[in-house]
Parts: C-alpha cells; sequence; structure tokens
C-alpha cells in the first residue's frame, strides 16, 4: 500500500512522505487502529532495513501514533443472562455440564481459558470458592453463588461420571471424555443462546465475563473488588465497565422518566 502510494520503493520514503502517507489515511476515513497499524509495520520495516545496514536511519521512528479508542464492552442484560442460563436445561450428563458451565462463567466471571482449564480440586463446593490461573499463570480465588455451587453439585454427582471415562481431572468434559475445549464452550453458548431466543453470533464466553463485571457494578459493588474478581491487572481495564452502567442508566432514565422521554423531534 505504502508502495503504490509513493509511486516507487518504501525503502526510499521520508519521515515528511510517512506523515503525508498517514494523513492520506485519515482523509480517506481509515480507523485509528487501522493507521496504527500501518505506522507500526513502516517502523518494523524500517528498522529492519536498518539492522541490514541498507538504510542509516528509520522515518518512521518519529512518526505519531493515533490514539486507539476502546470500545465499550458488550453485555447481557440480566433478563438476558437469566434467559440464557435457564436455557440448560435437562439431567442427561451433557445437559448437566453445559448448566453448570454457564452458571460459572457468569456467576464467578471466568475467561473462558480459565473456566476449561479447572481441575475437579479446584472447586471448593463447601467454601464456595473456585482457585483458577489467570494470565500469567497467576491464580487468583474467586467466590461463586449458591445456585453455580449447586449446578456444579449435580454436575459432579450425576453427570461427570458419566462422562469421564479417561480418569481426566479436569472439571469440564466432551462427549468423549475428554478435557472440553474453549471452541466446544463457544458451540454450547451459541445453542443455549438458539434455545434461549438471543442472537447465537452475539454470544460467547467472554460475554458472560463482561456480564458479570457490569452487573456487580450496577448492584454497587466497588471498583477495586470487581478489578480483583476478574484478575484484572490494571484498575483501568476494570474502569471500562463503569461507563456502560452509566450508559445503560441514562438509557433507563430516559425510557422510563416521564419528563426525560426526548419527543420525536429532537
Amino acid at each position: 500500500a505504502l508502495a503504490a502510494w509513493l509511486g516507487r520503493a518504501p525503502g526510499t520514503a521520508s519521515t515528511d512522505e510517512l506523515e503525508r502517507y498517514l494523513g492520506t489515511l485519515r482523509t480517506d476515513g481509515r480507523s485509528a487502529a487501522t493507521i496504527a497499524r500501518r505506522a507500526a509495520a513502516a517502523r518494523a520495516f524500517f528498522g529492519h532495513l536498518v539492522l541490514l545496514d541498507l538504510r542509516r536511519d528509520n522515518p518512521a521512528a518519529a512518526l505519531i501514533l493515533p490514539r486507539r479508542t476502546r470500545r465499550l464492552p458488550r453485555t447481557l442484560s440480566v433478563g438476558e443472562a437469566e434467559r440464557l442460563i435457564e436455557a440448560a436445561v435437562g439431567v442427561t450428563p451433557r445437559g448437566l455440564r453445559d448448566r453448570a458451565l454457564v452458571e460459572l462463567l457468569y456467576g464467578a466471571g471466568l475467561r473462558v481459558s480459565e473456566a476449561v482449564g479447572l481441575d475437579r480440586s479446584g472447586v471448593d463446593l463447601e467454601s464456595r470458592l473456585v482457585r483458577c490461573l489467570g494470565k500469567g499463570d497467576k491464580e487468583r480465588i474467586v467466590p461463586i453463588g449458591r445456585q453455580a455451587t449447586d449446578a456444579l453439585r449435580r454436575y459432579l454427582a450425576r453427570g461427570r461420571p458419566h462422562l469421564d471415562r479417561r480418569n481426566r481431572p479436569d472439571l469440564f468434559l466432551n462427549a468423549q471424555g475428554g478435557a472440553l475445549t474453549r471452541a466446544g464452550a463457544f458451540l454450547i453458548l451459541r445453542r443455549l443462546a438458539a434455545k434461549a431466543g438471543l442472537e447465537p453470533e452475539r454470544v460467547h464466553p467472554h460475554l458472560l465475563r463482561h456480564s458479570f463485571a457490569t452487573h456487580l457494578l450496577e448492584g454497587g459493588a466497588d471498583l477495586r473488588s470487581v478489578q480483583e474478581l476478574l484478575g484484572h491487572a490494571d484498575l483501568a481495564t476494570t474502569e471500562l465497565y463503569t461507563h456502560v452502567s452509566d450508559r445503560r442508566r441514562r438509557e433507563l432514565y430516559f425510557a422510563a422518566h416521564p419528563h426525560a422521554k426526548r419527543s420525536k423531534g429532537s
């Protein structure tokens, strides 16, 4: 793309030309993320030329990258989350597993990799605690509610023994007796979403994690506690969920209060 814009080999570009190239991308309506990727690619390309002694300088090193706006997480409403969970009914081994999985994802806010990576020993039903390994192999302990505890107890007593053909330590097992995978968890949620009347392509494990955090904050939980429950290293990541809560409160206000409803012409 840079070569086509320059009309010659990109290795001869100057900093001014690169700045004009990025300006053209902005004028063309390219997103900040796209522009940042193009600039980073140019910086790496010219850095490689410097290493090969084909250039003495890196003209992309001085480029100012645009700030990437962080999108607000999408969430389910409380009612939608309940519908998704209630769609996981049944007394078959897989039905009990699916209920336990969705209750745990929503009730503990686990990443899908943390949930499918759990061993049986990582769940303490008496204390209602889950011990999981997050990013960077950092261990954290998360409390779980009574509904998630009951669903896990039913699965461990009446579901998992019928799936465990290989004497595996994994908590969640697939129909063949192996460990449930991330892809398997995605498919389970898509199937439950369709059954609950939700948009299957919109529902994924991380959506339940987003919903867990947002609903906690809407219920009055403090930001620092939610950060610890999610295992976020940076509080700024958790703060995104406060913006979701603020937006939802505004929507409810404008929809419900008689003096707040917007007129058709506004």
